[in-house]
């Protein structure tokens, strides 16, 4: 199935995108620890026979383009596994969604606080509105800081995980998606992603 001309998408085999890496041989940085790493966020069915890896930022206009797309394909095609990895990369206060969002998930509301970032107009957006977004949409905020104050260690060790992989496999800038064995650098429909899943089923096959 071919994929959208004018999504104007970079599509790789994802095994080869991170072959060239000259970490490669560093196990936080091999293809089982970007589809596994167990600090990552998982949503989708855990037993999806497609994992999308998403590279983001709560910055990235582009990101937000996309959210709800992914979403959409997530919830209607019902067998992907979606790992979500924080790339903050474009603001210091990505830094800082990237750290609410993943303190979160110690309240088993990592989904939450990304949806609520993920929605928030505009870019280089203040911490302070970042923590609000989160407080509207349900999050403890109380155990919010005191997961992020206990567990800083291996959120910032996530963080540099994420980064070092990202760089490994040369990624440009967000939104990044790993879709099975494609690579694709672009913001998407909800279409382009369903196509590319489609793709990623059809390899896998052959």
């Amino acid at each position: 199935m071919s994929l959208s001309r004018s999504a104007r998408l970079l599509i790789l085999a994802f095994g080869l995108a991170f072959a060239g890496s000259a970490h490669a041989e560093d196990p936080a940085l091999s293809r089982e620890m970007i589809v596994g790493d167990p600090a990552a966020p998982i949503g989708g069915n855990p037993k999806g026979d497609v994992t999308i890896v998403a590279y983001l930022d709560y910055n990235c206009g582009f990101c937000k383009r996309s959210a709800p797309a992914l979403d959409k394909l997530v919830k209607t095609d019902g067998k992907i596994r979606l790992v979500y990895k924080e790339w903050p990369i474009l603001a210091e206060s990505s830094v800082a969604g990237a750290k609410i969002a993943l303190a979160a998930a110690y309240q088993g509301k990592y989904e939450t606080a990304h949806r609520a970032l993920m929605a928030l107009k505009g870019a280089k957006i203040p911490q302070a509105t970042m923590l609000d977004a989160a407080k509207r949409a349900g999050i403890d905020m109380t155990r919010l800081q005191v997961d992020a104050t206990t567990h800083d260690a291996d959120i910032v060790a996530a963080l540099k995980r994420n980064d070092a992989q990202a760089k490994g496999m040369q990624f440009r800038g967000t939104p990044v998606y790993l879709i099975g064995p494609l690579k694709i650098e672009a913001a998407l429909d909800y279409e382009t992603f369903r196509d590319a899943v489609a793709q990623a089923r059809a390899r896998a096959k052959s």
